[in-house]
């Protein structure tokens, strides 16, 4: 008996160590970002990080590919960089990839920064999304560009980093590729893959909360924390290409609900698609010279159809249409250049089906206000009948397989084939034919 109860204890304790290894085993978290900074990404590197110290993640690494982004949105995250209670690093990759514009600053608040080989990092210079070159929009950006300076040489003191040439890459938007940015400080690292990666980073000592710990990602279990179907759906949104179809849809589906007042569905449709439009201008830099090209456009092809142009208004809009969608995204200087442009074939395709739908529609309505009224009194006025009596001042005809007073101004035998002249009340004035 007292063997058996001590055995008991023995059989309890063996059961519980495959448990015990699971709950000491490290977990990386592994989160990706490939393309612009916008709040749609920030609200997903935000949750990511709250996952990650949930689960008592050794450490949270951003796998980080993009051309920049908004300003507002890159201070939201690094601010949750500083705060973060797990050491984040970020891994500027696959090769081919960058870290400009708002990466420079997410990466100085990594607690750690690696780079895999031809990638390259810099040209963080802040640009408005509509540009300009006024006075005013001078100064403010001086603002804008010193106030970013303070911010990155903020983080470069935090984490140890070369502070000079953070300065260099907002002020004169400097780009460096891994090798040079390892020479100078700016990153930690250079890791062909994620595997060398977690070898390096094992043993790495950060300073957390005003506590140092060591790094164990050696033998770490890597855990993806991709984007879920929400924020892919909102980040395609703000794809370029995507949101010019919702600025192209929104006129259409506008146009046609005041063409056609109580169809509901088209503007229904329009009206969401121009709120993601808008929606979308968060992040995509405006021309609004752009803008207003298209609505000229849109303008020329209902006058094609109202005055006699042999086509010179329709080509014109064409014209219109294609120079304001090739600037709609345009901006002087900006580092996202390459992000924001919209596909030629798409530009031409849409244009020409625009303008192809709207003199269809235009023309379809003046037919409609034309066309001669078939209803009612007014619809009455020219048809033909038989005098169903003598008509002179009085009499009867039938028109419509209806039997109608009538009266003419001269006298028509019955049985004469006759036409309505005009109709008050229940009496119509006929003519014979």
């Amino acid at each position: 008996m007292f063997k058996k109860a001590k055995l008991i204890p023995l059989l309890l304790l063996i059961s519980a160590l495959p448990i015990m290894h699971a709950a000491d085993e490290n977990k990386v978290i592994i989160a990706t970002i490939d393309g612009a900074i916008n709040p749609v990404s920030a609200e997903y590197i935000l949750r990511t990080i709250g996952q990650a110290e949930e689960m008592e993640a050794e450490a949270l690494i951003l796998q980080l590919d993009t051309p920049g982004g908004l300003l507002e949105s890159t201070r939201i995250i690094t601010k949750e960089f500083l705060a973060a209670d797990i050491p984040i690093i970020v891994y500027v990759s696959p090769s081919g990839a960058r870290a400009a514009s708002a990466g420079v600053f997410i990466s100085y608040a990594a607690h750690l920064v690696a780079m895999a080989p031809s990638t390259n990092i810099g040209a963080a210079h802040p640009v408005t999304l509509q540009g300009g070159a006024d006075s005013t929009q001078s100064a403010m950006m001086d603002k804008i560009t010193n106030d970013a300076v303070a911010q990155v040489k903020g983080l470069a003191d935090k984490r140890g980093r070369n502070a000079e040439w953070a300065e260099q890459a907002v002020r004169e938007s400097v780009s460096i590729t891994a090798k040079e940015a390892l020479e100078l400080n700016v990153i930690n690292f250079i890791s062909p893959n994620l595997d060398s990666l977690l070898i390096q980073l094992d043993g790495q000592k950060i300073l957390l909360d005003n506590r140092e710990i060591a790094l164990k990602t050696k033998e770490a279990t890597i855990t993806y924390l991709d984007m879920n179907w929400r924020d892919r759906i909102l980040d395609m949104v703000t794809n370029p290409n995507i949101a010019y179809l919702f600025l192209m849809i929104a006129m259409w589906g506008i146009f046609f609900e005041l063409s056609n007042p109580g169809s509901v569905f088209p503007g229904v449709v329009g009206a969401i698609s121009l709120l993601l439009f808008l929606y979308a201008t968060q992040t995509l830099p405006v021309n609004y010279a752009g803008l207003l090209l298209i609505v000229l456009a849109i303008v020329l092809f209902i006058l094609e159809v109202k005055i006699v142009s042999f086509g010179l208004l329709t080509i014109g809009g064409l014209l219109a249409m294609i120079l304001g969608s090739l600037m709609l995204f345009e901006s002087p200087e900006n580092i996202m250049t390459p992000a924001v442009e919209i596909s030629l074939s798409l530009v031409i395709t849409f244009s020409l089906i625009t303008a192809v739908v709207f003199l269809w529609a235009v023309s379809l309505a003046l037919q409609a206000r034309h066309r001669k009224v078939s209803t009612g009194t007014e619809g009455l006025i020219g048809e033909k009948g038989i005098a169903r009596s003598d008509i002179s001042t009085g009499g009867q005809a039938w028109v419509h397989g209806e039997i109608w007073s009538a009266c003419a101004d001269q006298e028509i035998s019955q049985g004469t084939a006759i036409r309505v002249v005009s109709v008050e009340g229940l009496k119509m004035k006929v003519e014979p034919v």
